[in-house]
């Protein structure tokens, strides 16, 4: 647990709902200070990527409609409301593929790594803030980019800096330029080797490529399966959509924190193979939380390794954990990682098996059973 001094008040945040593994982990950061500072006109707050609730905690009691494409961030935001005693009733939360309110007083944004995210939430912002609306945003320093700057005049106008402030910038922007082409901001590209074309929403993961660890891990998935196999961490599914194929008296539930990796999988699934619709099932979540133990036969995944700019393994060992309660016996895990990452003692620790099931020069797959 960490604490943040805002207005003479002392807030108690973490990263609740995995802050147990690194309590180390700090909820804020200097930028979500720099905005705090901001002095914003009176009326409902628009918020966009509060990463773990530190912006809406920090602006309470206005009312704050919460817009990001993180469930765990979402979840975070609870929690800390919850630990400094701060009434949810004034926040509602809206996911990044949501409509966005009219009638913001202020604009608050953690501007994101991911450009394409952001380009998708400033085209949304710029059909109902006015004029009048005051705009800021903010990131490290070293994150805001002439590229990042542009977008901002490309769909809202006017713009400029503050000076930096513990290695963060301010960005205002006012709404003053004409209305440019809208675009889907769904990327498609086709899957080599297959009849497939991957559909990618903004904040999807390797949403330009498939990425090399993927890439192994689709020549070494399970066939034949009966039951139900989880894409867990799926990001655009192309791993369920394969599993789909190769597994047809199975049903394949894709599992993802983010709402528009859920999305994509759905999208990919209904594009590529929409006769097995039916054997889908697509849910925004932590990890496993909610699925019933032992119910499950396989469990696929391509762990993150990093949460917001945090270098972390504790979400992966969370997925270990979670598969090993969710499996039935003699159900399998099987993992794609980096080989730095030391997946195959963790498993072995956990499940008391571990087998590699193939490798190359920077990655490694492996198969664990619940015994």
């Amino acid at each position: 647990m960490n604490e943040l001094q805002v207005s003479g008040q002392s807030l108690t945040l973490n990263r609740f709902p995995t802050n147990a593994a690194d309590p180390n982990l700090q909820a804020w950061d200097s930028a979500d200070e720099y905005l705090l500072q901001q002095s914003l006109p009176d009326g409902p707050v628009l918020v966009f990527n509060d990463n773990f609730g530190a912006l809406t905690c920090g602006l309470h009691p206005r009312e704050v409609w919460q817009v990001s494409d993180s469930f765990i961030s979402q979840q975070a935001t609870l929690h800390n409301l919850a630990t400094n005693e701060l009434s949810v009733n004034n926040v509602r939360f809206l996911d990044s593929l949501a409509a966005l309110p009219e009638g913001m007083a202020a604009v608050v944004i953690k501007i994101p790594k991911t450009l394409a995210l952001l380009e998708h939430q400033l085209q949304a912002l710029r059909q109902v803030v006015t004029a009048e609306t005051v705009i800021i945003a903010a990131a490290k320093a070293k994150d805001i980019h002439r590229s990042t700057l542009e977008l901002f005049e490309k769909w809202l106008g006017e713009t400029h800096t503050s000076l930096a402030w513990k290695k963060s910038r301010l960005v205002f922007a006012k709404l003053t330029a004409t209305q440019p082409a809208a675009t889907s901001g769904i990327l498609s590209w086709p899957l080599e080797g297959t009849p497939y074309t991957l559909h990618n929403h903004a904040n999807v993961f390797a949403r330009q490529s498939l990425d090399i660890g993927a890439r192994l891990f689709l020549q070494h998935l399970p066939s034949q399966l009966e039951g139900t196999i989880v894409d867990l961490g799926c990001g655009n599914g192309v791993v369920g959509l394969l599993a789909l194929e190769q597994n047809p008296e199975a049903k394949v539930h894709f599992v993802d924190e983010s709402w528009m990796a859920v999305a994509s999988s759905q999208l990919n699934v209904e594009k590529n193979l929409p006769d097995d619709r039916s054997r889908c099932e697509f849910t925004v979540n932590n990890s496993l939380s909610g699925f019933t133990g032992g119910s499950l036969q396989a469990v696929l995944c391509n762990p993150p390794f990093h949460q917001q700019s945090a270098i972390t393994d504790h979400i992966a060992w969370q997925m270990f954990r979670d598969a090993k309660r969710c499996l039935g016996y003699g159900g399998e895990l099987r993992v794609i990682g980096n080989r730095h990452l030391d997946y195959h003692r963790k498993l072995k620790k956990l499940f008391g098996n571990c087998q590699l099931i193939a490798s190359d020069a920077r990655f490694v797959v492996l198969r664990s059973l619940k015994l």
